[in-house]
């Protein structure tokens, strides 16, 4: 029996954490062979990406109202004729309306959404257990609603060269320990947690001067960059902004800090740590409760807690022993939990049992 085919429709304007996500999955389903089209917006953050031989059709996505779009929507899958239509976020599921013969509608939520806009889709995808059974308590059917995890980043080593390059661009010693933070420049990241918690660690560690990367962009930017000036830290902080690949920022880190809130559902930030063989010091939000381990294969700290996130740094970089361990121990979890095959054979087992 051959896999079912399907549409992958991510419709937002910029690139972060999901659209990353829908494009390394449509990515990885036709890497496998798997028959899979991806439907993104037309000007938007993600239309200039490589995606190979992936057919991809760029739509209009303008307002979750517009005409133009919705018919855009419904030519598209008219076309294709998938077996699957996977929607993510509120603007490509509320532009998507199927009848009950014909494609089956997943709508994928990859947050704690007002569920209003989903509520027509067949089924729902969370990707953490916690998210799942939120849906289910606000009253999504128990039987349509399914829990698949997401993999990891594939890893893609940088020249040595190229990341010597980017060191002496943003001037960070050679004996300095990199922190690397990742994430869209807003509240719930808990960026301004981490710039505090900077200005209460020491200069150095063990006689090495700490430096801390803020890789993303976004509209809490400007506030970021007056607050590391206001509490010293400007130059100590360096800012990258968006950032197709970060993997040479991941390969420069001797640490993973991600700092988000309690709204934070899952954090690929915590997969890729892992992936690359990082320690982890990350806030103990949802997401991070479900999978995280700590003293084990990451270090949580209280969510919103500049004191205790300087602390969890400190103690982690204080100790290389521990840096190790939590290194590969996370990268252990993320091979046998979180890998693309694993994932992928989780996903088809779904589509082809709602296909049939």
């Amino acid at each position: 029996m051959s896999d079912p085919s399907s549409l992958q429709m991510v419709a937002s304007k910029a690139l972060g954490g999901a659209e990353r996500w829908a494009i390394r999955f449509s990515l990885a389903l036709a890497e496998r062979g798997v028959p899979v089209d991806l439907a993104i917006r037309r000007g938007s953050g993600v239309d200039d990406l490589d995606y190979g031989s992936l057919q991809v059709h760029r739509l209009p996505f303008l307002t979750t109202w517009d005409p133009l779009s919705r018919d855009a929507v419904s030519r598209t899958i008219a076309r294709v004729r998938p077996d699957i239509v996977q929607t993510y976020m509120g603007r490509a599921t509320r532009l998507t309306h199927l009848p009950s013969k014909g494609p089956v509608h997943l709508a994928r939520l990859g947050g704690y959404y007002a569920l209003g806009p989903f509520r027509h889709a067949h089924g729902w995808i969370g990707n953490t257990k916690q998210l799942c059974d939120w849906m289910v308590q606000n009253g999504l059917p128990a039987d349509r609603v399914h829990h698949i995890y997401n993999f990891a980043e594939p890893v893609h080593p940088v020249a040595p060269e190229r990341v010597a390059e980017l060191r002496a661009r943003h001037g960070v010693p050679d004996e300095a320990l990199v922190m690397v933070t990742l994430g869209r420049l807003v509240g719930f990241k808990g960026h301004r947690h981490l710039v505090d918690a900077m200005a209460r660690l020491p200069e150095t560690i063990d006689g090495r001067p700490l430096r801390l990367i803020i890789v993303g962009d976004g509209p809490l930017g400007p506030d970021l960059h007056r607050q590391a000036i206001d509490v010293g830290q400007e130059k100590r902080i360096l800012w990258t902004g968006w950032q197709k690949d970060p993997s040479a920022y991941l390969q420069m880190a001797d640490l993973v800090v991600f700092p988000s809130l309690d709204a934070e559902p899952m954090g690929n930030v915590i997969l890729e740590a892992w992936a690359w063989r990082k320690p982890l010091v990350t806030a103990n939000f949802r997401g991070a409760r479900e999978i995280v381990r700590h003293g084990e294969d990451g270090w949580a700290v209280p969510c919103a807690d500049a004191a205790g996130l300087a602390e969890g740094i400190r103690e982690v970089l204080s100790n290389p022993t521990l840096m190790s361990a939590l290194a590969e121990r996370g990268h252990a979890r993320v091979q046998r939990d979180f890998s693309r095959d694993a994932i992928l054979d989780q996903y088809l087992a779904l589509y082809r049992d709602l296909a049939r």
